[in-house]
């Protein structure tokens, strides 16, 4: 089986983030799928802080990325564990309904978790979305172009990840 193949699935690559109690955090995740009009399917891995936190608040925020995200954005938030390190200390974020939004992200989604489902690796939160909003006219981040022209690598956690 030639697992390459996944990457050229159409995905988007977006910055999810929640709160745990009054600390924010945040990973980058590439499988999130808009299942109607007003809710969407975000997969976290069970060994992401981020997974913990959005199970505690019942909340996650989404900010899409663009093309032209600086690298920053995803190596503190794809490469690093919040539980070591702040990764919204050197980042512009702006606060929507109580969670962190990259101020550089095309736009953005904020939901209420209304679901769940576990998988042998990750949680599937289901989210109705309460709050939306385009930050920037730009083109958003695909999966594809994060590999072929950023030449990213996926992070042990990340769905498609393999050996």
């Amino acid at each position: 089986m030639n697992n390459e193949v996944l990457k050229n699935l159409s995905y988007g690559v977006y910055v999810v983030t929640s709160n745990c109690g009054e600390t924010p955090t945040g990973c980058v995740a590439n499988s999130l799928i808009q299942v109607t009009y007003n809710t969407v399917l975000v997969s976290m891995h069970h060994d992401n802080y981020t997974n913990k936190c959005i199970e505690e608040s019942q909340k996650f925020a989404v900010s899409i990325l663009g093309i032209d995200i600086d690298n920053k954005v995803i190596g503190t938030f794809g490469y690093r564990s919040a539980r070591d390190v702040d990764k919204f200390k050197d980042i512009n974020t702006k606060i929507v309904n109580g969670l962190h939004i990259i101020e550089d992200a095309i736009g953005y989604l904020v939901c209420d978790v209304v679901d769940k489902m576990e998988t042998e690796t990750h949680t599937l939160f289901l989210g109705k979305i309460i709050d939306c909003e385009m930050l920037h006219d730009e083109i958003p981040m695909t999966y594809a172009y994060f590999h072929k022209e950023r030449k990213g690598k996926s992070p042990k956690n990340a769905p498609t990840f393999s050996n």
